[in-house]
């Protein structure tokens, strides 16, 4: 008989081997195993490893319920095979005795199966605790990304609606020099030409931003427009007698000669200086803040740091710091923004300056 030991060890561990697949067949399969074993003997030797695989693959993929009643099944089936096996004395010795006591027996059957069952739940509840942090992660990184992408694409709205604000003062004056150069054209050559050149000079002005406008407007919606005057760099030292009152010892140093600039530059310049103090307002607790501020013929360079603690470690670029970089791209420029290393937080920006009088008009189709 001892011969058929191998064939039938394998029979009663090949249900376990397809688990994963097919659990609830295997569980069947070596329920009927078990149930065999009250007629062949040689079925017992592998017959706790197939229990105690099942028990912990139950209580580990299935729910709780589920988990419980196919423990049961296997459970209730080992014990009465296993009794039946007692009392027809397969699991007796050479001497008749019996190899285990029905008890004892069934108490290592159902400690094993117990243990092994609260093994399998536990590693389900911490692989679903696991799965859970993931998607929480998931779903705040979806969050971060879509109100990042909501607060650039308010700040385009905000750049859109100040160029329109620009480019609608150029066509009214060249509307007005248009009419002026009709009326005068007759009579008064000098004053026609004169017209004319302001034309001219002004509409260069205003195909550059209609381009830059039409790069921004890629949002569907837009708030109302704001009708007070737009802020430029002749703002700047107003800003810096602001943000001294509010309680930040700020100081302006200016290099080089101011040059002619688009008013989209100048605005754009006055919110990068803005949002720069602002942040050292808010973050950077008892400190000095300086604006560099540096005109070249056609570049500008500007420059805001303070000597505070610096940004908390962590903390990611704010919506303000998108806002500065959008608006710096949509001019051609460049901006960096980092900790200083003394201490501190730098924002350093250049942007290009195209003079009014230096831009060629290009040709509409």
């Amino acid at each position: 008989a001892g011969a058929w030991l191998p064939f039938w060890t394998a029979l009663t561990l090949a249900p376990i081997a397809f688990r994963r697949r097919w659990l609830w067949p295997a569980v069947g399969a070596t329920v009927a195993l078990i149930l065999l074993g009250v007629i062949e003997k040689e079925l017992w030797a592998a017959q706790g490893v197939a229990l105690w695989v099942l028990a912990y693959t139950l209580a580990a993929y299935e729910r709780w319920w589920r988990a419980v009643l196919g423990t049961a099944v296997l459970w209730l089936a080992n014990d009465l095979a296993f009794v039946a096996a007692i009392e027809k004395g397969l699991m007796n010795t050479e001497n008749g005795q019996p190899l285990i006591s029905t008890p004892a027996g069934m108490l290592i059957n159902i400690v094993m199966m117990i243990v092994l069952f609260l093994i399998g739940r536990t590693i389900r509840a911490r692989r679903e605790a696991n799965q859970a942090l993931s998607e929480r992660a998931a779903e705040a990184e979806a969050g971060r990304y879509a109100h990042a992408e909501q607060a650039v694409a308010e700040e385009r709205r905000r750049i859109a609606r100040e160029l329109h604000d620009v480019v609608a003062h150029h066509v009214s004056v060249i509307g007005v020099m248009a009419t002026g150069a009709r009326r005068v054209l007759k009579h008064d050559y000098d004053a026609a030409e004169q017209a004319l050149t302001t034309i001219e000079q002004t509409s260069r002005t205003t195909l550059r931003e209609l381009r830059r406008l039409l790069f921004l407007l890629r949002v569907e919606s837009e708030s109302e427009t704001q009708l007070t005057p737009q802020p430029g760099l002749g703002s700047i030292r107003a800003l810096i007698e602001q943000v001294r009152e509010a309680g930040l010892p700020a100081t302006l140093r200016v290099e080089g000669d101011s040059v002619e600039m688009d008013p989209g530059v100048s605005l754009t310049a006055y919110r990068i200086v803005q949002e720069a103090l602002t942040n050292a307002l808010k973050h950077a607790g008892q400190a000095n803040a300086e604006v560099r501020m540096t005109f070249q013929p056609s570049l500008l360079t500007i420059e805001v740091f303070d000597t505070g603690q610096g940004p908390r470690e962590g903390m990611t670029a704010g919506h303000g710091l998108l806002g500065m970089r959008e608006r710096v791209a949509v001019y051609g420029g460049s901006l960096r923004t980092g900790p200083r290393p003394g201490g501190g937080f730098r924002v350093y920006a250049k942007i290009p300056v195209e003079s009014p009088n230096q831009v060629e008009v290009e040709a509409v189709a």
